[in-house]
């Protein structure tokens, strides 16, 4: 097998990689391109190119990592990972660690550990690595990443994003969301709510948005019911898509510029919290970016229309 052939086969689980530790899917697909320039770049034959492409893609996120939260700490607003439609990397014998790992709850709690905990981490929990090539990749001993992932361990549990076990059943209660959403029906979205359900918004400064953050089912529901119709008059449309692993939808302007998307938490048959992510910085990996102050100033026109 070629260098080119053995990279190509491996892309799909360095982004995987790349993507939980950095939570942007530009800066991972940027670490991996900058993996495949050493790998190729490399003049010796490696005895494994998994072990070697992998412990490469992860020093290179963790160096990206340590520079972007930086800029993560002056950020306006709330920050959300990069919507991702989704998971390049199937391996059918860790498909729940998988599937946990790449929601946004469960990146966000990655946020709140090291570079080097959260890359031991990804490393030996969701992808199941043996601590030789942890220790390798992330340029420590066995012993001190033993200890990292003891204390990511405890971090994560602390905060574990908890969901629905029967898939179906999220997705049914997703599309109820979705129609009375669709109907500004303020009554349907209360039953579907959960009494501390969380609504957040990431704009980063640079589109208008719902909200940085309401909480509470009263003031979440009136909020989304107020809002949506409005956008349905200036020709808003959204597409049901999995965000992340998770319920979510695809919110489009007429020329079908991608505006925002929005994640749903289910779990205990219930909404408990709502992410949208309408940062243009964060979407044009998902095609045409809508012109969202355009979109926000005609709702406003309609609303004005309709008092």
């Amino acid at each position: 097998m070629s260098k080119v052939e053995e990279f190509e086969e491996l892309r799909p689980l360095l982004f995987s990689i790349a993507y939980r530790i950095l939570g942007s899917v530009g800066e991972a697909e940027d670490a991996v391109q900058e993996t495949w320039l050493r790998f190729d770049g490399s003049a010796t034959r490696v005895a494994s190119a998994k072990a070697f492409l992998s412990a490469t893609v992860t020093r290179i996120s963790i160096d990206v990592l340590r520079s972007a939260r930086v800029r993560r700490e002056e950020y306006v607003g709330p920050w959300l990972p990069e919507p991702l439609l989704g998971d390049p990397y199937q391996d059918p014998e860790r498909s729940a660690e998988l599937a946990d790992s790449v929601s946004m709850a469960a990146l966000l709690l990655l946020e709140r550990l090291s570079p080097l905990e959260r890359s031991v981490f990804v490393l030996r929990e969701v992808f199941g690595f043996g601590f030789d090539d942890v220790a390798a990749a992330v340029g420590r001993s066995e012993a001190a990443c033993r200890q990292l992932l003891v204390r990511a361990r405890r971090h994560m549990r602390a905060g574990r994003p908890r969901f629905e076990a029967d898939r179906r059943e999220r997705q049914e209660l997703a599309t109820r969301f979705f129609d009375a959403l669709r109907d500004g029906d303020v009554g349907g979205l209360r039953n579907l709510l959960a009494a501390d359900v969380q609504l957040v918004g990431d704009g980063g400064g640079k589109a208008p948005q719902l909200a940085r953050t309401v909480s509470g089912t009263d003031d979440v529901a009136r909020l989304l019911a107020s809002v949506f119709p409005l956008m349905a008059r200036v020709d808003v449309t959204f597409e049901p898509h999995e965000i992340n692993g998770q319920p979510g939808a695809i919110f489009r302007d007429r020329e079908g510029g991608v505006l925002h998307t929005l994640a749903l938490d289910v779990f205990d048959g219930r909404i408990h919290t709502i992410r949208s992510v309408i940062n243009p910085d964060k979407l044009g990996h998902l095609g045409p970016v809508a012109d969202a102050w355009a979109v926000d100033r005609e709702v406003k026109r309609a609303r004005r229309r309709t008092r």
